[in-house]
């Protein structure tokens, strides 16, 4: 595979490269490609961890770049995930979340022997050259962009914070330079963490490296956040604000009837796909079509709808601006579509019910859930 054809592999179905031009350099330069990309440990594994991230992970893969997932159990102590006790997010982290992941992986076919998973609080136990590092981050970074970052914990700027909660940003930065990452990889909700990076790549006393010694920025990945299936508060949506409320409204395990767990039966998908917001002829905020877009058409290539011959009879689809054009012009309606989409996202998924089927992999999803349910 020559430069371009990685490039083209690496850059499907992202939101944006920090930046194309730096990645093909290092693509060129012939330097190894160090991918990570970090999790909070904080509930079950729904299909925009599952699908959206690990289906960009195995492209990586594809084009020859080094893959690692980090359990970020720390960071999810500082965050108070799962009640804030550190044992529990660590016996999840190493558990549960590790074997979501991995069924997400075996979904999108990865070659999960090839994906490095690394323990946070392992990466930093007896590790000086790490908390040098935050503290050198620390150094050329200002604390007001310290508190405007901290947004990639899910907080809202301006929040009151314990002081731990002003650690997790240069932490987040730490981790890429501390494992050698030049590729680091997140949706857009993690972007001011990836900036900082580039930012301070270059004072750093300990920096990134390519394969000549020439000093360099990480080239950041920022893959698309898949919408959750409820339907806005404000609708229509300001097309002024539509950017801005999209992470907002993205797919979130807090709210579990608006989003599919890689695991969830093919009754409980069909039953959520079927209450999804999906507006007849919307093409620009529809959660349904999102998911053909971001999910269905780069993993299976194409999509297969069922319907009576009276209604025009079954479709196929082989790319989503076809299918797309289609729901404008109101020649495909909603539930037809839905109804569609849900075959389709309980056949990716059969691999993870397979895994979850394994009766110690199960146990760990009980665990889960009883956590859930208790805390």
């Amino acid at each position: 595979m020559n430069t371009d054809e990685k490039l083209k592999l690496i850059k499907r179905n992202t939101e944006e490269i920090l930046t194309e031009e730096s990645l093909k350099e290092l693509l060129e330069s012939g330097t190894p490609i160090n991918h990570y990309i970090g999790f909070e440990i904080s509930g079950k594994v729904h299909l925009g961890t599952g699908l959206m991230c690990m289906s960009k992970v195995k492209d990586f893969m594809d084009a020859g770049v080094n893959c690692s997932i980090f359990l970020a159990d720390l960071h999810s102590w500082i965050n108070d995930k799962l009640g804030g006790d550190m044992k529990i997010i660590q016996n999840a982290a190493v558990r549960y979340f590790k074997e979501g992941l991995i069924a997400g992986l075996k979904c999108v076919n990865a070659d999960v022997s090839k994906i490095k998973f690394v323990l946070g609080s392992e990466l930093y136990h007896n590790n000086d050259e790490y908390w040098l590092t935050v503290i050198d981050i620390s150094k050329h970074t200002s604390l007001s962009r310290i508190e405007r970052s901290t947004t990639i914990m899910g907080r809202k700027e301006g929040g009151k914070l314990d002081f731990a909660k002003l650690l997790y940003p240069p932490m987040q930065v730490a981790d890429i330079f501390v494992q050698g990452i030049n590729l680091p990889h997140s949706g857009l909700d993690q972007r001011k963490a990836q900036v900082i990076a580039r930012d301070v790549a270059k004072q750093l006393s300990n920096p990134l490296k390519d394969i000549n010694g020439k000093v360099i920025k990480p080239s950041a990945i920022h893959n698309h956040l898949i919408l959750g299936l409820g339907q806005p508060s404000e609708w229509p949506l300001p097309k002024d604000k539509m950017q801005e409320l999209w992470s907002t409204l993205k797919m979130s395990k807090s709210k579990p009837d608006t989003c599919v767990f890689i695991h969830d039966s093919p009754e409980e998908i069909k039953r959520k796909i079927k209450k999804a917001f999906c507006p007849e002829g919307e093409a620009e905020f529809n959660p349904v079509l999102d998911w053909c877009k971001s999910l269905v058409f780069p993993i299976k290539k194409s999509l297969h709808i069922e319907r009576p011959e009276k209604f025009g009879g079954n479709l196929d689809y082989s790319n989503y601006e076809d299918l797309e054009k289609d729901f404008i012009d109101k020649k495909l309606h909603p539930m037809d579509l839905k109804n569609g989409v849900a075959k389709a996202i309980i056949n990716i998924l059969e691999p993870a019910r397979k895994h979850f089927e394994k009766p110690e992999i199960k146990e760990m999803l009980e665990e889960m859930e009883q956590l859930i349910i208790t805390r």
